[in-house]
């Protein structure tokens, strides 16, 4: 991951294992690319862009944004609404706390245009227009980088939610378990969680970056709930959208008002307790825009989402109930291999049992998603 600028750490407290990445004033940045923060002026929380909302930048296809997205966890309501105050109680110090976070939480509903009963927890930062995009083209968002703004992240589990539910949570009450960032010997960085509570033996993981969210705006001047993802993309919770991965999207309204959040550090594919490990990042994302002739010729006729990274095609399938989420996947790798490749449908079906692997995106989102990993190199690249 590449370097931010970074607000450092006081010497007094202790030294977090990543820099501590404050809003940017203007004079923090050298403007080599356009910079969106997470305010209240710049986000949404709980719901997505529609075709009524005004974007927060406009800009050509093929520009990178910096961007600044915010987690939900620690600032939800059954969490107290005090990032400070929540993550106190984990020996977090105040000055490792993102003001943003404080700002959002701080806010009142009506300030956010937020109804905490019906809307989801997700913030997302946009939208962005991409000029002259129009419904039928394909919007590309490719993570150019993701670099972690605080040292720490937490996991959550809630009644009525997760693939255990109702046999998890064990307690009355939501958990949301604490989960610190550590550095190992080849100085990448790792996940660590206690084998039991306070305890000091840990279990160490990787952290893969991602956003959990990105998307376009749908049609209408109703904004979509920010939990199930759809056609528009969305809470997809694909865990290879890491550095260098790109998601497709259809647009469906013009200048396609793009927009990003849910920050990931870590997750496993299925997401089987509700969250995985969500932690606020600095990205930059760069959109391009394919028009649609040429969008029909590199993937055929898209009507959801498509990831790809440097080795894969990654088609999807979306719906509620997952067996039908696997065949909706199958359907659209056999039509992306027939588009891309003219491969004969039958034949497309026969390669993809022998050499695909179908995941499970995630099981908690209300609408479950599948993704394939379709390897470029058996086509010759």
């Amino acid at each position: 991951m590449a370097n931010s600028e970074a607000t450092p750490a006081p010497p007094s407290g202790p030294v977090p294992a990543t820099p501590i990445l404050q809003p940017l004033s203007s004079g923090d940045r050298d403007g080599v690319v356009p910079y969106v923060p997470a305010t209240l002026a710049t986000t949404l929380w709980g719901r997505l862009p529609c075709a009524s909302d005004e974007p927060v930048l406009t800009i050509d296809p093929g520009t990178a944004v910096l961007i600044d997205t915010l987690s939900h966890e620690g600032v939800l309501d059954d969490q107290g609404r005090d990032p400070r105050a929540f993550f106190a109680r984990h020996g977090v110090p105040p000055e490792h706390v993102l003001d943003d976070a404080v700002a959002l939480a701080a806010a009142s509903d009506d300030q956010h245009g937020r109804d905490p009963g019906a809307d989801g927890p997700h913030v997302v930062t946009g939208p962005i227009a991409i000029r002259g995009a129009q419904p039928g083209d394909v919007v590309t968002m490719t993570l150019l980088d993701a670099t972690p703004r605080v040292p720490y992240g937490v996991i959550s589990n809630r009644h009525g939610r997760g693939a255990l539910a109702g046999e998890f949570p064990l307690g009355a009450g939501p958990v949301s378990v604490f989960a610190a960032v550590d550095h190992e010997p080849d100085g990448s960085l790792v996940g660590t969680l206690p084998l039991v509570p306070g305890a000091e033996n840990t279990v160490r993981f990787p952290l893969h970056p991602f956003l959990g969210i990105m998307g376009v705006a749908v049609a209408g001047d109703e904004r979509p709930h920010s939990v199930p993802p759809g056609p528009h993309g969305g809470n997809v919770d694909i865990a290879l959208l890491t550095e260098g991965a790109s998601l497709h999207l259809p647009v469906q309204v013009p200048g396609a008002l793009a927009y990003v959040g849910d920050p990931h550090f870590a997750q496993g594919d299925g997401e089987v307790a509700l969250t995985a490990m969500e932690a606020s990042l600095r990205v930059t994302v760069r959109f391009d825009l394919v028009p649609r002739a040429e969008a029909v010729a590199l993937f055929g006729e898209i009507a959801g989402p498509l990831a790809e990274t440097a080795e894969l095609l990654v088609p999807t399938g979306l719906d509620e109930d997952l067996d039908e989420a696997v065949r909706a996947c199958v359907r659209a790798a056999i039509d992306l291999l027939g588009a891309r490749h003219g491969m004969d449908r039958s034949l497309a079906y026969a390669y993809l049992s022998a050499a695909t692997d179908f995941d499970i995106s995630q099981v908690v989102d209300l609408v479950k998603g599948v993704h394939a990993r379709i390897r470029k190199a058996d086509f010759g690249g």
